[in-house]
């Protein structure tokens, strides 16, 4: 599929809808079009003047947080129920996803301001959030900034290299693998040394 040729035409049929209920698809995990080829083709159409920037911009920003919105208010109103009828099935049960509360309460927040810009994660962290029964304001604080921040980056690619975008795509989304690799290499590592020194000081006494 010629996912670039398909965003073109969904532009030249739709203009800004394309950003006002597109990006929700990418949130919910239907991610048609995709949400940072999506961005920052934006950007380049706002620099060959045939979208204006700033409605771009607003466009692409509600978008992106009626998605994440949906997404949490579905994981809020409908993920604890789900998990208690048949969380048995797929091992998960009441009292994990209490833990994962916890864990997400103590170093969370900041992976919700970043999660649009983890590959895979910002499909599911408005579900994720929503089951955890993380309070709203805390979710709106970090989410809604989080997304703002993902929308400028992106349009602001196509807007600032204009005809060399594709390429720039192609190495912030290389750049983003890396050092979402790095993380979770050096979050392992946490947590081995965590659980290492845990059974040591429970083998001394």
């Amino acid at each position: 599929m010629d996912v670039l040729g398909y965003i073109e035409r969904l532009f030249g049929q739709y203009g800004y809808w394309v950003l006002l209920l597109g990006l929700p698809l990418d949130a919910i995990a239907l991610p048609i079009p995709p949400g940072n080829t999506t961005l920052t083709y934006t950007g380049y159409l706002s620099y060959k003047g045939v979208l204006d920037l700033l409605p771009a911009l607003g466009a692409a920003y509600l978008g992106s947080i009626v998605g994440l919105t949906v997404t949490y208010v579905l994981g809020y109103k409908l993920g604890q129920p789900l998990i208690e009828r048949y969380g048995k099935w797929l091992f998960l049960k009441p009292e994990h996803v209490e833990k994962t509360a916890r864990v997400y309460h103590k170093y969370g927040n900041k992976l919700l301001l970043f999660s649009y810009f983890i590959p895979g994660v910002r499909q599911f962290i408005g579900y994720f959030t929503g089951i955890i029964r993380i309070p709203y304001r805390t979710f709106a604080l970090y989410a809604y900034t989080g997304s703002a921040l993902w929308v400028t980056v992106f349009v602001g690619i196509g807007y600032i290299f204009g005809n060399q975008w594709q390429l720039v795509l192609t190495w912030t989304e290389h750049f983003l693998k890396y050092v979402v690799a790095a993380v979770f290499a050096i979050l392992a590592v946490y947590i081995y040394l965590k659980w290492r020194k845990r059974t040591k000081v429970h083998s001394r006494q």
